[in-house]
């Protein structure tokens, strides 16, 4: 019989937990154009990064996803310990919403939501459709998980061994919170344990009193799915993991010892015979009044992380050779595919940096500026080997259609910036051999190679503006300017072969022309390809 009871409880849960992560996914997807503005709040003002933090946990239905987000991004080095403070806090409000939502009787709606979000899935060709197909789905699996819990549970009515060690908790609240600490590690979800929280209650076998206790134990154990991310991590990183667990302690440790009796008072009043919703509301004051009293110290959650995990001398200087993107991140790909760009972009700039030192190397005849070209190419062809590692775990995540054709697009792109850093480095061995054999140059011939130069860093800068913006008009224009650059480059060729059979040019020094016009073409090349993907992609669409 017990095994039996175990079986169908384990069942439940896998299938509230099925349909949690669907409709999350659903969200987050029909979410992506908002999800992926984030970045773009997590400004210094804490307030708004708890709204961000609510918004964001309230969509994907899960406070350690928000959590290791926002450990990936301080380990990304892009965001503050005092702005991650805030999103932490929002992210334990945003939680609530799912035991809110299952502690409202909607067992009878979950088939139809299941059967409707099938017809519309099956037979809707549009994403959009899909999208809310999945949540819809999602949504009805979530509350049949929820009542084979619920039935599952129903002969434990008769244990009274059982009934009593459930009373036991609200006497003893330390075991209550130890109780919804192992419960929530367990399953990785107090959201899940939250739902089997309220499954008892249902029945009649979980008191409010006792409930409190494994509710505020819950709210600890989901900390430890950022604590075990933030291993390895910066230790900016294991700092924004141990302010939420001291965030979370010091909100038990206040509420288990202090504010219990005003909770259940409260509760009592709203939903005098309903403890489900009694349960769910005692969730929701919770972690609001949580926030409210602990907002005004953040920065003592800000200190208190800092004693625990104290700066290094070294820690300034470390290296870190990607900025915007992270492991961690990927809990939320909408996000991640933005932040890719953005890595994408910053390597794009580098390569620019490149061809502009080695055509100043060559120009000026400089070892220095050549330097900085074989410096950065060594940088460039890391970072797309990063970038290429992280693109090829993005692409194996559930995302919406566009967000496939941009990480498509990004494959190529990575590749095309790439080979602007080769070419850049070809031009900047060019130039060392200019340095190093004093080659003179025709001032009709300096002159071609600077108009030139100056028409292809333009198209390239604008590429990487298209794909920033995702400006199909600027795209268009690049490949307006590539189409000149060819053309400069074929009546370069032809003007400096001229002067070499008339004896006007030095021939070695012809030869490095010739190549380096080549080089300058293949760059606008690569310009135009970028280019391309932008108008493919329509990188506008989640801008």
């Amino acid at each position: 019989m017990a095994m039996k009871i175990a079986l169908e409880i384990l069942g439940g849960l896998g299938l509230f937990l099925y349909g949690m992560n669907l409709m999350g996914s659903g969200l987050q997807k029909a979410a992506g154009e908002k999800l992926k503005k984030v970045i773009e709040l997590l400004t210094s003002n804490r307030f708004m990064g708890v709204l961000v933090g609510t918004l964001v946990t309230a969509i994907i239905q899960s406070s350690s996803a928000t959590t290791v987000m926002v450990v990936g991004f301080v380990n990304a080095g892009i965001m503050k310990l005092t702005q991650a403070v805030g999103v932490i806090m929002g992210a334990n409000i945003g939680t609530t919403v799912t035991a809110q939502l299952v502690s409202f009787k909607l067992t009878d709606l979950a088939p139809v939501a299941v059967g409707i979000g099938m017809i519309i899935y099956l037979f809707s060709s549009k994403e959009k459709n899909k999208q809310i197909a999945e949540i819809l789905i999602g949504f009805g699996i979530l509350f049949i998980g929820m009542d084979f819990m619920k039935h599952a549970v129903k002969p434990l009515r008769e244990y009274e061994g059982f009934t009593r060690m459930l009373v036991n908790f609200g006497r003893n609240p330390f075991l209550g919170i130890l109780m919804g600490f192992v419960l929530t590690v367990v399953v990785q979800s107090s959201s899940a344990s939250m739902g089997m929280l309220l499954a008892l209650a249902s029945e009649g076998l979980m008191p409010l009193s006792s409930a409190l206790p494994i509710l505020y134990g819950d709210n600890i154990g989901t900390c430890v799915t950022a604590l075990l991310s933030s291993i390895g991590a910066s230790r900016n990183a294991k700092r924004a993991a141990i302010m939420h667990l001291t965030f979370n302690i010091i909100g038990t440790i206040l509420f288990a010892f202090v504010l219990t009796k005003p909770i259940m008072s409260l509760v009592t009043y709203l939903d005098p015979t309903d403890v489900t919703r009694q349960i769910a509301n005692a969730h929701t004051f919770f972690n609001i009044i949580n926030v409210v009293i602990q907002f005004p110290f953040a920065m003592i959650l800000v200190k208190i992380a800092m004693t625990i995990v104290p700066e290094r001398d070294d820690e300034a200087s470390e290296y870190k050779l990607t900025k915007y993107i992270d492991e961690r991140i990927l809990e939320t790909p909408s996000i991640a595919v933005a932040n890719t760009i953005r890595e994408s972009l910053r390597m794009g700039k580098k390569a620019a940096q490149s061809f502009e030192s080695a055509m100043n190397g060559f120009f000026n005849k400089s070892k220095q500026e050549i330097k900085k070209t074989f410096e950065n190419e060594r940088i460039i062809n890391d970072l797309e080997k990063a970038i290429m590692e992280y693109i090829i775990k993005l692409s194996n995540k559930s995302v919406s259609a566009v967000n496939r054709e941009i990480i498509d697009g990004l494959f190529h792109t990575i590749n095309d910036i790439e080979r602007v850093g080769d070419h850049a480095d070809n031009i900047a061995e060019l130039a060392m051999i200019v340095v190093e054999k004093d080659l003179p140059f025709s001032d009709e011939a300096l002159n071609d190679l600077k108009v030139m130069y100056d028409k292809v860093m333009n198209a390239y800068k604008y590429s990487l503006e298209a794909m920033k913006n995702g400006d199909r008009d600027l795209a268009f224009n690049v490949i307006k300017l590539e189409e000149q650059i060819d053309g400069m480059e074929k009546s370069y060729r032809r003007n400096h072969i001229y002067r070499l059979n008339n004896d006007i040019c030095n021939t070695e020094s012809g030869i490095v022309f010739l190549d380096l016009i080549s080089n300058m073409e293949r760059i606008g090349d690569h310009a135009s390809n970028i280019a391309k993907a932008v108008i493919d992609a329509d990188v506008s669409k989640i801008s």
